[in-house]
């Protein structure tokens, strides 16, 4: 280089500070070179900067001039000198960090740097790591951070042991290792997502892989949501079981609910929550002693537009800012949990629709198999005597009414079984015209009771009829009503061998309940659940007869419910059965359904526009009069060992 070429180098670099001219170190402009010419460098075990060594003011130019990370630690006090691509690193512990010593600068860390600088310091080998974990206090917070370091020796003649002090040369891989570990987890809830059956397994699979990465998901909660306002925990990772943090239900409609639920059902995105743990005494701090300040709450979207089917409640790392990569991690994390629930909810409604088919097909099976016998046999009962007729001499008919009168029976029967199933049918399809009118309950109870009594004494058994007056008319359907009585106290008498069949109508807190008792059979406890099932007959019982298609109790117990009733049974095997209707409270009552008289009755009243017929008339109807008080019919209920 020719003199006017250094010159020219040298007014354009400028030399350090207090230097000689002819030192000839330069460095680049920047920051640090402004920040290093201005510092008061007498005040640091360094010393002012013109009496520096040789290879001290080498190695400042050097780093000045480099777009490498760099930091020197000069001298036994290891004081601190960087270059402007080192700065970030320090966050706001720049520009103090200049010139002091390490062990001040980093001190959280300090008992880490100590024997990694140490080794090359006095002689040893150089330092270098791949990645380091080390938690910096660089942004007035305890950050975890990771870094590629190498710490070598710069030597030095002026120092006594030859060494003057260490080259830091510092790769931040933070961004990287962290973004690698957060696409983990969510490769890890992928790959989980085709295991669950049902929605609660794939909040429970999801809670699961969130334990194992508490770094990122100190603690997280799986809400499913069972209405518009309701929510029931169903996964939990990080906290444990009683939690503060992990209500088991939240509620919108709450005063001061855990969460902000109703805020998230109107937003349906990220809510951040800080000071989380002024909310709570006890925070699960996952793998650190701080535990989170702040928490994001998280819509779980369903496959329909504008619908949740739940939401997600996760920790913040205390160690971790929440930044835009922290937000878009968490929203991705939303999502995958998200489609496992609607993958989980596809599968478990595609389980539903198959055994629900299947359960039809079995009915189905059931009902023909037991269909064409009943039918088989009144027809068989009615062609014979019709043929012996038919095949008699004209003149001796009358000697055959005998036989014409068993068909006449036999006929009559198959005609109550056609109008059974026509009965069930139009229920099963809403079709049914309930006519609701006041009736003497008691009074019409009582005589279809006593029907059978002629039956009953024929056959050994007693009758009790306890129906007194109930002080004011009932709104029913007469015809359902008979059928309902007719076919529980015929029940009842068919497996009724010995004893006693009770019929009572009481009325309690305006509400009328029809409870039909035996001495029967009784009926089995694993076959309770299933006694007001469609086709369902209980095999090897025994009775006056075996005919029955299995829909007796499924057709009383839908006109119980066109009548606002439901039913309840008790039965014990050899101790007979007794069935109770228990009404709806009155205040249900009164908000859904007026008194009017059927179309037959004149007039009618026709369905709200809100509600289907079948649920109209399913609804308890009313009666108010001046001097009367309102009465609820409970229909159906019965005592029966039965085995429909």
């Amino acid at each position: 280089m020719s003199s006017s070429e250094a010159g020219a180098a040298k007014s354009r670099l400028g030399p350090l500070s207090g230097m000689p001219d002819d030192v000839g170190l330069r460095w680049g402009g920047g920051e640090m070179a402004g920040l290093i010419r201005a510092y008061d460098w007498a005040k640091t075990a360094i010393g002012p900067a013109e009496n520096w060594s040789q290879s001290l003011r080498m190695m400042v130019s050097f780093m000045l001039s480099n777009r490498f990370p760099l930091l020197l630690w000069w001298g036994p006090k290891y004081i601190s000198i960087y270059n402007d691509a080192y700065r970030p690193i320090l966050g706001t512990k720049h520009p103090v960090a200049l010139g002091q010593p390490v062990s001040e600068v980093w001190s959280e860390i300090w008992s880490v740097l100590k024997p990694l600088i140490d080794a090359p310091f006095e002689g040893g080998p150089s330092t270098w790591m791949d990645d380091i974990e080390l938690h910096l206090n660089r942004n007035g917070f305890l950050e975890e951070t990771h870094f590629t370091v190498a710490y070598s020796p710069v030597p030095d003649e002026t120092a006594s042991r030859g060494i003057g002090g260490v080259l830091a040369t510092v790769h931040e891989i933070s961004e990287k290792v962290i973004g690698e570990r957060r696409l983990a987890i969510l490769r890890d809830l992928g790959s989980r997502a085709g295991d669950a059956k049902t929605a609660e397994q794939a909040c429970e699979l999801a809670a699961n892989v969130l334990s194992q990465y508490t770094k990122d998901v100190p603690f997280a909660l799986l809400y499913l949501l069972d209405t518009e306002s309701e929510a029931r925990l169903v996964g939990m990772a990080g906290a444990k079981d009683g939690s503060v943090v992990g209500a088991p239900q939240i509620s919108s409609e709450a005063a001061d609910p855990v969460w902000p639920i109703a805020e998230l059902l109107v937003r349906q995105d990220m809510i951040v929550i800080d000071d989380v743990e002024d909310h709570f005494p006890a925070v699960p701090t996952g793998p650190w002693n701080e535990p989170p300040q702040t928490a994001v709450m998280l819509a779980l979207r369903s496959n329909k537009p504008g619908s949740l089917s739940g939401f997600l409640v996760a920790g913040v790392s205390s160690h971790l800012r929440l930044d835009h990569q922290y937000r878009g991690f968490f929203e991705l994390m939303a999502a995958q949990i998200a489609t496992s629930l609607a993958n989980a909810r596809a599968y478990e409604e595609e389980r539903k629709r198959a055994e629900s088919l299947a359960e039809i097909d079995r009915a189905k099976t059931a009902f023909l198999s037991n269909v064409s016998h009943e039918f088989r046999t009144p027809l068989t009962l009615m062609l014979g005597p019709l043929e012996q007729a038919l095949g008699a001499d004209p003149t001796t008919l009358p000697q055959h009414r005998g036989d014409l009168a068993i068909a006449h029976r036999s006929g009559l029967r198959l005609l109550r079984l056609v109008n059974t199933l026509l009965d069930f049918s139009r229920i099963e399809a809403g079709r049914v015209q309930a006519c609701y009118e006041p009736v003497d309950l008691a009074a019409l109870t009582s005589g279809l009771a006593g029907e059978f009594r002629a039956a009953m004494e024929k056959a050994g058994l007693q009758l009790v009829v306890d129906c007194p007056p109930l002080g004011s008319p009932v709104w029913v359907d007469r015809d359902m009503w008979e059928k309902i009585v007719l076919n529980l106290i015929s029940n009842a008498f068919k497996f009724t061998l010995e004893g006693t069949v009770t019929v009572r109508l009481q009325a309690e807190n305006n509400r009328a309940t029809l409870e039909i008792k035996d001495t029967g059979i009784g009926i089995p406890d694993d076959e309770l659940p299933r006694i007001f099932e469609r086709f369902h007959r209980i095999e090897g019982t025994r009775g006056r007869s075996h005919e029955g298609t299995g829909i007796g109790l499924a057709l009383v117990l839908e006109l119980a419910k066109l009548h606002g009733g439901s039913a309840e049974v008790e039965s014990k095997v050899g101790a007979g059965s007794n069935l109770k209707s228990i009404s709806r409270s009155a205040a249900l009552i009164c908000r859904w359904s007026a008194v009017r008289p059927c179309e037959r009755c004149k007039p009618r009243q026709s369905a709200p526009s809100h509600m289907s017929r079948k649920r109209y008339a399913g609804f308890r109807r009313m009666a108010r009069t001046k001097a009367e008080k309102p009465v609820y019919v409970s229909a159906m209920i019965a005592a029966l060992s039965l085995s429909h």
